[in-house]
Formats: C-alpha cells, sequence, structure tokens
C-alpha cells in the first residue's frame, strides 16, 4: 500500500533547507519530447545493503540514483529532461528521508533536470529512479551495432569505484586524504557522461555505461552485436588516485572487473575516427582507445606485447575487489 499523500510523502517534498526549484508535485507529471526526438528512458533500482550501505548519507544516496540513470541516459545519446522517483522507506526514518529529498534537489540541479513525480510507500530502504530524456531519432546510441575493425574506446578513468567500496569497508587504508576524497566521490556521486554521449551521436557505432564493470559491460555489447574484441590491459586509464592506493596487478583488476565507474565504452569505425577526433574537446572528460572489435567472438585481454591476461570474474555490488 502506497502512502503518497502521508507525512512521508509530505517530507520528501517540503523537507527544510532543499533547493526545492526543480522538485514538482508527487505522482503524476508531464514531458514533452522535441519534434524529430524520441523519448529515452532509463530505470534503475537500489536496495539498502546491496547497492548502498546503511552507512552512506541519504544524500549520497539520493544522488547517485539519480546519477547512474541519467549515465544510461548517455549511454543512449539522450539530453536528459526529468526523473521520477519512488521510495520505500520506514516510517521511523524522517531524518533520513529529509537527507534523501536534499540529495534529490542536488542531483537535480546538478544536472540541469526536473523532478516530475515522486512516491513513497513504507518497507525496506529501496530507491527506484526512471529518468526520461529525448535523443533526434536518427542519432541515438545502442548495444547493438559494433562491427569488426571499429576501435573501442573507455571514457574517463576505471576501478576508482572498486577500490573505494573496498575503502569504505575498511579493506584498505589510504595514506593520502585526497586520494580517499576523490576516490569516495567517484562511487558516492558518479557524474554521467552527459555531453560524451551527446558529441557521439552519429560516431558511435555502439554504446554502454560502465556499471557493472568493463569486462562484463562490453560483453553485453559483444553479445549484441554478435562479434568479439581483443583489449590491451596496458592502455586502460587508470586515475592517480587509484595508482597510488593499489599495486599494479589489482589497479589492472579493478579496472577490468569492478562496478560503479559510469564511464561510457564505446566503438567507432575507422571511417568515424577523424570525426570523433574533432569532437574530443566538446566531451567533457579524456577518451582512451583500449581495442579493437574483431569476428571471432569472446572478449580477449592481452599486455601490449600480446601475452593473453586472465579475465577477472564479472562484478557483483558489494563484492570485494578482484
Amino acid at each position: 500500500m502506497c502512502y503518497a499523500h502521508d507525512s512521508l510523502a509530505a517530507t520528501l517534498l517540503t523537507a527544510s533547507g532543499a533547493p526545492a526549484n526543480r522538485i514538482g508535485d508527487f505522482a503524476v507529471g508531464y514531458v514533452d519530447v522535441p519534434p524529430g526526438e524520441t523519448l529515452a528512458i532509463a530505470i534503475d533500482a537500489l536496495a539498502e545493503g546491496v547497492h548502498f550501505a546503511t552507512s552512506d548519507s541519504a544524500e549520497d544516496v539520493a544522488f547517485k540514483a539519480v546519477a547512474v540513470n541519467l549515465s544510461d541516459l548517455a549511454a543512449m545519446g539522450a539530453t536528459p529532461r526529468s526523473a521520477t522517483v519512488g521510495l520505500a522507506v520506514e516510517a521511523s526514518r524522517g531524518a533520513w528521508l529529509k537527507g534523501f529529498r536534499n540529495g534529490l534537489g542536488q542531483a537535480a540541479d546538478a544536472f540541469g533536470i526536473d523532478i516530475v513525480a515522486a512516491d513513497v510507500c513504507r518497507g525496506a530502504t529501496v530507491v527506484s529512479v526512471e529518468a526520461l530524456g529525448h535523443v533526434p531519432v536518427t542519432d541515438a546510441l545502442h548495444r547493438k551495432g559494433a562491427l569488426p575493425g571499429d576501435s573501442i574506446f573507455v571514457t574517463g578513468s576505471l576501478g576508482d569505484a572498486g577500490l573505494a567500496l573496498a575503502l569504505g569497508r575498511g579493506e584498505v587504508s589510504l595514506s593520502d586524504d585526497d586520494d580517499a576524497a576523490y576516490l569516495l566521490a567517484r562511487l558516492n556521486r558518479p557524474q554521467p557522461r552527459l555531453a560524451a554521449g551527446v558529441a557521439l551521436r552519429g560516431i558511435a557505432s555502439a554504446a554502454i555505461d560502465l556499471s557493472d564493470g568493463l569486462s562484463g559491460d562490453l560483453g553485453h555489447v559483444l553479445l549484441h552485436s554478435a562479434v568479439g574484441a581483443s583489449v590491451e590491459v596496458d592502455k586502460l586509464p587508470l586515475s592517480a588516485a587509484l595508482r597510488n592506493g593499489v599495486s599494479d596487478e589489482t589497479a589492472r583488476r579493478l579496472a577490468i572487473s569492478a562496478g560503479d565507474d559510469y564511464e561510457l565504452c564505446f566503438s567507432v569505425p575507422e571511417s568515424r575516427r577523424k570525426a570523433l577526433q574533432a569532437r574530443l574537446p566538446t566531451m567533457g572528460c579524456p577518451v582512451t582507445h583500449i581495442g579493437c572489435v574483431e569476428a571471432e567472438p569472446g572478449l580477449r585481454l592481452k599486455f601490449g606485447d600480446g601475452r593473453p591476461y586472465e579475465t577477472p570474474a564479472a562484478y557483483t555490488h558489494f563484492s570485494a575487489p578482484g
């Protein structure tokens, strides 16, 4: 049973101190799509104890719940417009709910979207966000479409969130406080690559966001495209904080298999490489060439000298780092 009009929902919508300008009335909302464009939709649910810890701040939980869905829109090349929120939470967590609303407002302001509808019911804490955007019909990006000979790229750096998860659980420690703060922000406040997704319209043959690790998510592209790929582990982009915190081998494994980085992985035909180069300044993040699409099915990891690299186990939420 839902309680959209009781004190829980009222707290979600009227908590003091929250940036309220982008949070609208609960339960219903409307979204317009520009002519010639199609609606892009992403939905994800985050459960306490699986996708976030009880000790995580409510502000971070709300911000991340919005951001991870916008990352899916980025992988479709879509411009985000709005989001809806469904929340189950115990009635005793009123203070947590106020913090959650603050985080929603922070995310809405940061990414220029509106929270057009929200609903709350009592229960174990689960957050569900649906993000809505739009993209020109002919330019939408898909997981299917990679072809042999295409180059494979990733945005940003990989493995940071995996190390942050281990750090937050007390499994590792870092001597540099700035590195620790950077890594935890990468886990708790991911920044969806929205500008990059728009820049890839008409250029990328396939794209996906990296929520469950490079090997797993690139594997989805390969499966949907009925192709394989070769990736050079020496080319994987690693942040200074990651390199400073763990051994080279652990850094590689985190970059390959750890999740929650929310970078984009995409393929580009050789004929569009120059077009990609021209758009790099508009993407707002580094882009690294890491491999090549091949006809033979499967993902093959290798060192720069050609030696094979053993593929780490696929990522699962709240698993220990590889």
